[in-house]
């Protein structure tokens, strides 16, 4: 089969493809005949080299899948099922390949109103903005959420699941994006670029961080007392967290895993027509350098797809 590797540190032109044995899966999991694989702007920076998570090079990057179960060790999938997932993050996956041994567990049934490309770009910025906004969060009817970055990934499926749960959902995005948040159900949309969030917006019960940088820190300022940060990007940050707890504000930091209590959470608000993933563009499985070259960019309205 054929597999994306990173063969050394570098830009986009250090993805090579190769030939690789197909995977064989063990006992409870399943082999996948990828058909779509999402990029996350992760695997950018660990392309680049920007921290070891996967060890050292040549590795296969990527979690976001949606396939066909072609051998199934487990009484949960047939062959010929229609799965996605994100399989054994924060270990890799290796799935920018054409075949995918994963665990049945960290999978699900491909709703039948997603197409695999749709499928594909889910998993990882739906399984964060779940585990962030009902897990730990616990955001419930009359709620009022602040989304930060609604126009990208996480934020465009966050968005969604709070107004699912009855929120008052607030988000910041530029300007462009604005009618793309409204459209998803924002209730208030604060163009970043020509406004300061902390002079609008106050009494929030909970925020969701999926930019970093000052964002989370500015954000104390709009929480009611006793309100709750809950950010994607500054997970470890023990200083931040700190200066949250000393002003009586919860401080949550979320790194997302396959819990697939929560994805069959995401199957049933899309097979309930309350959430939809946008896929900005899609690359065949040779283009997989342009393709992280606008990952590169930090600056994409939902998700990137690549196609097998």
């Amino acid at each position: 089969m054929r597999v994306i590797t990173r063969q050394a540190l570098g830009g986009p032109e250090a993805l090579v493809i190769a030939d690789a044995p197909v995977p064989q899966p063990l006992p409870t999991e399943v082999l996948v005949r990828v058909k779509a694989i999402g990029l996350n702007p992760l695997e950018a920076r660990l392309r680049a080299g920007e921290f070891p998570l996967l060890g050292k090079p040549p590795f296969v990057l990527g979690w976001d899948i949606s396939g066909v179960v072609e051998e199934a060790l487990t009484y949960r999938f047939r062959p010929g099922d229609e799965v996605f997932g994100m399989p054994m993050f924060p270990r890799a996956a290796n799935a920018y390949a054409e075949l995918v041994a994963a665990p049945a567990l960290h999978l699900a049934r491909k709703p039948a109103s997603l197409s695999h490309i749709e499928a594909s770009a889910l998993p990882v910025v739906g399984l964060t903005a779940w585990q962030g906004l009902v897990d730990l969060g616990g955001v419930t009817a009359g709620d009022r959420v602040l989304v930060h970055g609604g126009g990208g990934g996480v934020g465009h499926v966050a968005i969604q699941i709070a107004k699912a749960l009855g929120a008052h959902v607030i988000t910041t995005a530029s300007g462009s994006k604005r009618e793309f948040a409204e459209a998803l159900g924002a209730d208030e949309v604060i163009d970043y670029t020509t406004t300061d969030f902390t002079e609008t917006v106050g009494e929030v019960d909970l925020v969701l961080d999926t930019l970093g940088g000052d964002t989370a820190e500015r954000s104390l300022g709009v929480l009611r007392p006793g309100g709750h940060l809950v950010t994607a990007v500054a997970e470890d940050d023990s200083e931040l967290a700190a200066k949250f707890e000393a002003a009586d504000m919860r401080f949550s930091g979320i790194a997302v895993d396959p819990d697939p209590v929560a994805l069959r959470g995401l199957v049933e608000l899309v097979e309930q027509g309350k959430l939809r993933v946008h896929v900005q563009e899609t690359f065949p499985f040779d283009r997989i350098a342009h393709a992280h070259r606008l990952l590169d960019t930090g600056h994409l309205q939902g998700k990137l797809v690549l196609t097998v």
